[in-house]
Formats: C-alpha cells, sequence, structure tokens
C-alpha cells in the first residue's frame, strides 16, 4: 500500500523548534515535488513550503520565510520540515503532499483534489 506518513508532531513553546518528516511507504518520493500543507482548527487548509525532486528549488508561504526550511534526503526517500522560532499561529495539522507532476512554486496554488498523495497529518501544537 502506497503512502505518505508524517511524524514528529507533538507541543512545543512559541519561540522553540521542531522538525517534522514525511516518508513513504511501498512507493519513493526521489521523483516527486513534495510539499507541507497545514489547516488549523476552525481554518481552511494552507500552503507551507515544497521542494522539487531534485531539490533545486524551494517555495515558501510568506508567513514561514525566512523561519522554516525544507530539505529531502532521497537516499532515505523523507522529507524534513525544520520548523523555527514558531509561534501560536503555526498551531495546526500538519499533512505533506507529493506529486510527480507540478513544480514547487504550482503546489503552493493547488487544492488538495489536484495533488496526487497526501498523508494522514501530524498536530503541531505551539502554546503561548
Amino acid at each position: 500500500q502506497v503512502q505518505l506518513v508524517e511524524s514528529g508532531g507533538g507541543l512545543v513553546q512559541a519561540g522553540g523548534s521542531m522538525r517534522l518528516s514525511c516518508a513513504a511507504s511501498g512507493m519513493t518520493l526521489n521523483d516527486y515535488t513534495v510539499g507541507w500543507f497545514r489547516q488549523a482548527p476552525g481554518k481552511e487548509q494552507e500552503f507551507v513550503a515544497a521542494i522539487n525532486w531534485g531539490a533545486t528549488g524551494t517555495y515558501y508561504a510568506n508567513s514561514v520565510k525566512d523561519r522554516f526550511t525544507i530539505s529531502r534526503d532521497n537516499a532515505k526517500s523523507t522529507v524534513y520540515l525544520q520548523m523555527n522560532k514558531m509561534k501560536p499561529e503555526d498551531t495546526a495539522v500538519y499533512y505533506c503532499a507529493a506529486d510527480k507532476h507540478v513544480s514547487a512554486s504550482a503546489m503552493a496554488v493547488l487544492t488538495r483534489s489536484s495533488l496526487d498523495k497526501w498523508g494522514q497529518g501530524t498536530l503541531v501544537t505551539v502554546s503561548s
């Protein structure tokens, strides 16, 4: 069964750091552009960051630029989201998504139904 699995969520204080991982089961992520999205309680899902398959291009939402870093380790078929200087408004369920046919910047404007694969999400809570 092909699936994406997120891990690394939990509780962190404002100003702290956390690293999320997105790993693939039953497939390799190496040929995919991978992105992170998040959905806060009562809000719509929003794009966070994306990285293309060769790690030659990344794209970030303005709200996380200079605080979050997306990276990938193709040897481990894993994509990471390093989150620093976290704020309470970063609290959300974070999802990773993967698609072979879009760029990192294009992923920022696509909806859930437009992307090929999604994980189940991991909850991140930032306390004030």
